[in-house]
């Protein structure tokens, strides 16, 4: 059984053409309930459109409305944010807050939030323009492997109709080449290409503002000295060199000054950073002494939320337009905690509600990603056919929402555990159990899971 995502996803049109109710329609194939935080967000998503569609005079007045999602763990803060980038093809980033220190102490500096989120704009600029020359990208990949194959030769011959027949003759040969190429006729067969020699030495840089580090290659800053741009020879499988040399021949026809620039700008204009644990930075009442990660992180933040210029490897990128989602439990500290700037920088807040006995059923069923779909299709490479009984997640579930409420309350992360808990027998047996028909009820998981929720002192380890 393949998981298929659903169809509508798939072919869900830009995020511009996309109203708040579409958007909040396409979350629930993947995220139960938190009817609330979606809403937020796709209004979020909306009002971008919107502020592009406003006079050149307002365009950039009209800020971002961040979002600090509040809730406990594992109840899919997370999850909106990620498939509504997924959603919107926007560059996303999920960075933890606690990640960050103090300007001057060793850690990463907030800036390099933005330096990621621009490295994977580019990665999704550069792949957009890699699917648009794909197919003169492949031609000139096959042309290539067909000289490596049937080196061109000057025709022979003393008359020019000997040398045009000669040349007649070598143009069939390539051609019957090619169709046996394209036949999968040769993918037997072994070539010899050119591959870039990468055995220059590296090292690391440490920037000032603290550990944040590139790798730089000594061959791209001395390519003279240390022969940049070198080939080597090496013997690779017909398919593999087609591969090779196409993505080779992508290279040459992406311009990519224009993926920087474009990079650069859907970034600022379509960039999603989300914070995750902000409430482990929020200062404390009381505290004494210097802290590096939380309010002076709370600080270093603050102007990049607020809008400043940061420069990164494709160029400078303004983040007055990028919007920030933020989440966190809050269990020892409160929205308040964070200091006053930074709070009014997060004027749209909603609370995520704790996952039900309910919510942990649907959570098992309904998304198109389900646990029991995504474990039913794994035990069917090994030839498998696993079906769950009604009762026999329900039952899941019930355990799962008992555990939460005795011990440390982990939502839906809970059910992970739980569930590879009833299927390990299964799992470590399966290769031997090729043709079986397996069906897991009720008796079957609370057998299974019954020392594990009755002791208390290990159930709370259940991740």
């Amino acid at each position: 059984m393949a998981i298929t995502l659903p169809e509508r996803f798939d072919n869900a049109p830009n995020a511009d053409k996309l109203t708040p109710r579409e958007i909040v329609d396409l979350l629930d194939d993947f995220i139960v309930g938190q009817a609330a935080a979606k809403r937020a967000v796709a209004i979020a998503i909306r009002n971008r459109h919107r502020r592009l569609a406003l006079p050149a005079d307002l365009v950039d007045e009209v800020a971002p409305k961040n979002i600090l999602m509040i809730g406990p763990t594992g109840v899919g803060k997370t999850e909106i944010s990620r498939r509504l980038s997924k959603l919107t093809g926007s560059p996303f980033l999920k960075v933890e807050a606690t990640k960050f220190t103090e300007v001057g102490y060793v850690g990463r500096d907030v800036e390099s939030m933005i330096r990621d989120l621009v490295d994977i704009a580019t990665d999704l600029v550069r792949q957009e323009h890699a699917t648009r020359v794909d197919a003169k990208a492949q031609s000139q990949a096959e042309e290539l492997l067909l000289d490596v194959l049937l080196p061109q030769r000057p025709p022979r011959g003393e008359t020019p109709e000997e040398r045009e027949a000669d040349n007649a003759s070598q143009a069939a040969t390539r051609d019957k080449l090619r169709s046996q190429l394209r036949a999968g006729k040769l993918d037997e067969r072994t070539v010899e290409v050119e591959v870039d020699d990468n055995s220059s030495p590296s090292f690391q840089v440490f920037t000032g503002q603290g550990a944040d580090t590139m790798d730089v290659s000594m061959k791209d800053m001395l390519p003279g000295m240390l022969g940049g741009g070198r080939k080597k020879r090496r013997r690779m499988s017909v398919p593999e060199a087609l591969e090779h040399l196409g993505r080779e021949a992508a290279a040459t026809l992406i311009d990519e000054d224009e993926v920087r620039r474009e990079a650069v700008d859907r970034a600022e204009a379509s960039g999603i950073i989300f914070l995750d644990e902000i409430d482990k930075v929020a200062g404390r009442q009381g505290a004494q002494g210097p802290d590096v990660s939380r309010e002076g992180v709370q600080r270093d933040i603050l102007p990049i939320v607020e809008g400043t210029v940061v420069k990164t490897r494709s160029g400078m990128v303004r983040t007055d337009h990028i919007l920030f989602l933020a989440a966190g439990a809050f269990h020892l500290s409160k929205p308040s905690d964070l200091i006053p700037e930074l709070q009014g920088r997060f004027p749209l807040r909603v609370e995520l509600d704790a996952l039900t006995e309910n919510d942990l059923f649907r959570i098992l069923t309904e998304p198109a990603n389900s646990l029991v779909r995504q474990y039913t299709a794994l035990m069917a490479t090994e030839g498998v056919t696993l079906t769950f009984t009604d009762g026999s997640l329900r039952a899941i579930a019930e355990l799962a929402a008992t555990v939460n409420e005795r011990t440390e309350n982990i939502g839906a992360r809970r059910l992970h555990t739980m569930i590879e808990k009833v299927l390990e027998p299964l799992s470590f047996d399966a290769p031997e159990r090729k043709g079986d028909k397996v069906e897991i009820d009720e008796e079957f998981v609370r057998e299974a899971l019954a020392d594990l929720v009755a002791d208390q002192d290990l159930s709370k380890y259940i991740l």
